[in-house]
Order: C-alpha cells, then structure tokens, then sequence
C-alpha cells in the first residue's frame, strides 16, 4: 500500500472539499502568474516610454514643441500623461468664468496644482491594479494549503482508526499526502509575495519620480520658461506671476520712502 501512496493517490481519494482547496490554490496560482507576466511587460515597456518622454521632453526647445508631440503621439506613459493634464488645466481654467464652478475656483496656481495631483494619483491606480490580488494570495494561500491538509489528515485518521490498525506505516503515508497541500499553498504564496514587494518598490520610485517632475512642470508653467508665442494661456499665467512680483517690489520701494 506505501508504493500506491503519492499525489497520484491523493487526488484520486480526494472529496469535494478537497478538490475545492486544490481548485482554489491552482486559480490563486494562475491568477498571480497572469498579473506577475503581465504587470512586468507592462512596467517595463512604460519604462521605456518613460525614458523616451523624458529625453524628448527636456531636448525640446520650447512647450509648443511639447504639445506638438503630444498631439501626434498622444499619452503613452505617466509623465506625457501628466503634462497632458498640465496643459488641459491651462486651457480650461483660462477658458472659465473664474469660479463659475467649484471645480474652477482658485488661482490659476491652485489649478494648475490639483491637476498635476490628479495626474498622479490616476497614474498610481492604474499602476498599483492588481496588487491586491497578488497581497491577498500571499496572505492566504498558505492557510488555505493548511486546511486542506489538516482536512486531508482527519479523513486520513478516520479510515485508520475505523480499520483498526494504527500502525506507523499505516499513518505515514496519509499524512505524508496531506502535507501536500501546505507545499502547494507555500509555492503559490510566495510568488505573490515576491512579486508585490516587488512591484510596490517599483510603484514607490515611480511617485517620486513623478512628484518630482510635477514640481519641475508646475515651475515652467509658472515662469513661462522657453514659452512660444503661440502659448498664449501659458504667458497669461506668466504675466499674472511677474506683474505680482513687481506689485510686490513697487510696495516695498514706497515703504522704504
């Protein structure tokens, strides 16, 4: 009987519970797979696009030419999402009656910065889909394996303890099937915990990255650095801050008198 014994063995003398934990661990498996290829062709191409954007973003000679590649290449990756966000708050707060809506009210800068956090917190979402799949399989799939071997066990002790013999030869090999599950349950937990400590790390450095860069696009929209004639909502936002600045001179100059 110790030759038949095996997860051959195991599964042919599973019941309906059994088979449900095993059905289970397998879906939890396929689904973390699925979400650990897919998740990382994905990261890794939009970190390539990223790379793309940036150097192009940077090498451009002014904001025109940012929108222009904008509008031929349209958003393909979080930092061309985010100055596409940029640009839109532009043209709709100066295009609105000043809080006309609540949506539109503050400053052109108050704008300006609840767009850029928009950008971040959808392109946050987008990224973190999924890791909660992957965090509740690395949570779970060893007590769900541990179930089905403790269940696996009771049956196994019941038939032993109904034919009358217990001895060691007679308990080894059930238990030893049992165990099975827990070994399942740990190989299907412990992909999904690698791959979402994994991808949190990766989500981290990519919110500061864009944090940083927000706080670079928010500078240039605010100045009017290498701003083309063209971008015409962009100089208003330029004249708005120098004409505060030299309020803000003009004042001093007469209280100093």
């Amino acid at each position: 009987m110790a030759n038949n014994m095996g997860f051959a063995h195991f599964v042919s003398s599973a019941d309906a519970i059994a088979w449900f934990v095993l059905a289970l661990l397998v879906f939890m498996s396929v689904g973390s797979w699925f979400l650990i290829v897919t998740k990382g062709i994905r990261a890794l191409s939009t970190r390539r696009r990223s790379a793309e954007f940036l150097k192009d973003f940077w090498e451009a000679a002014s904001l025109e030419a940012v929108a222009k590649r904008l509008r031929s290449s349209g958003v393909t990756d979080p930092f061309s999402h985010m100055v596409h966000h940029g640009f839109t708050a532009i043209e709709q707060h100066s295009n609105t009656q000043k809080a006309a809506r609540l949506v539109d009210a503050g400053t052109s800068e108050d704008f300006m910065t609840r767009a850029l956090k928009r950008a971040i917190a959808q392109d946050m979402a987008r990224l973190e889909r999924g890791q909660s799949f992957l965090a509740t399989v690395a949570s779970t799939a060893p007590f769900v394996g541990l179930f089905g071997t403790v269940w696996g066990i009771y049956h196994a002790l019941m038939a032993i303890g109904m034919a009358g013999d217990a001895g060691l030869d007679k308990v080894a090999g059930p238990v030893g099937e049992a165990l099975i599950m827990t070994g399942i349950g740990l190989a299907v937990a412990i992909p999904a915990a690698v791959a979402y400590n994994a991808f949190a790390r990766l989500n981290r450095n990519v919110r500061t990255e864009l944090e940083s860069f927000a706080y670079d696009l928010f500078a240039l929209f605010g100045t009017g650095t290498k701003l083309s004639p063209m971008l015409a909502d962009v100089r208003a936002t330029s004249d708005l801050v120098l004409r505060r600045v030299q309020d803000a001179v003009k004042i001093t100059q007469e209280g100093e008198k």
